[in-house]
């Protein structure tokens, strides 16, 4: 594994955000959510998620998550994907979001 530096990390821009609304994204590849994620001052950012193994829409809305904020946007099939939301993956395969253990202001840095 490359070692990077604290100047390198502190390049990415990793934030907490809020889930607001989630949608089905049968158009993906492989099977992903489209969110609409709360971050404070920064707005209202896309993204498609890779979760469905663990997640229900449902349980998702109101929800705190983690996202990388200064990546280009990507386009998924025909879905503009803004941020990068955080998760581990399984052994199995499944993605388990990484979450803050508490209530945060949304739009907070992680550094």
């Amino acid at each position: 594994m490359t070692q990077i530096t604290y100047n390198d990390f502190e390049k990415v821009e990793i934030r907490v955000g809020k889930v607001i609304e989630v949608a089905e994204f049968p158009q993906a590849r492989k099977p992903a959510y489209k969110l609409w994620i709360d971050f404070g001052d920064l707005g209202i950012k896309k993204s498609s998620a890779q979760i469905t193994k663990l997640y229900q829409p449902g349980d998702l809305v109101n929800c705190l998550i983690l996202a990388v904020t200064n990546f280009p946007p990507r386009k998924i099939a025909d879905f503009i994907s803004e941020v990068l939301v955080l998760g581990v993956v399984l052994d199995d395969g499944k993605v388990a979001l990484i979450q803050p253990d508490r209530d945060v202001p949304i739009g907070a840095r992680i550094l």
